[in-house]
């Protein structure tokens, strides 16, 4: 076997385990209150100190297009779920902040997909769990821009 190879083999194991852990997980979720992309939005607000982040900020959490995060945060907003505000550093950028409504969507609708991953996971012993988020930490940092 070569480096390349391996490298090849680990990746492709990666991507199907996320894939078929991914589709259970959208199979399971719990889709009456947000969509599956809408919930990764106000997961990602929920994580920020003020639970809040500019768009373009966001934008870079989300596997989707500025247009379409855009998008995505207007109808949030429509929903009650998310305010956006202009940044107070920068009066060209948009934040967007979850509100009170949104962070009661997240905590109810986040209960039950927490479940859903637990179980998911639960082939995994807990010492395997961890050693999986660190390789993935790592392997996500060396595939941020330099």
């Amino acid at each position: 076997m070569t480096d390349r190879t391996d490298a090849v083999d680990a990746w492709e194991s990666l991507y199907r385990a996320q894939v078929a852990v991914l589709r259970q997980l959208l199979a399971e979720f719990p889709d009456d209150e947000v969509s599956f992309t809408e919930y990764d939005v106000i997961f990602n607000l929920s994580r920020q100190p003020d639970r809040s982040l500019r768009i373009r900020d966001l934008n870079r959490h989300l596997l989707l297009s500025q247009p379409s995060v855009s998008r995505l945060v207007d109808r949030l907003v429509a929903r009650g779920l998310v305010e956006k505000r202009r940044d107070p550093n920068d009066a060209r950028g948009t934040v967007a902040v979850l509100t009170a409504a949104g962070v009661e969507v997240f905590r109810r609708v986040g209960t039950q997909h927490a479940r859903s991953i637990a179980a998911r996971m639960s082939v995994l012993s807990p010492s395997e769990q961890r050693a999986l988020a660190q390789l993935a930490d790592k392997l996500r940092a060396g595939a941020e821009p330099g």
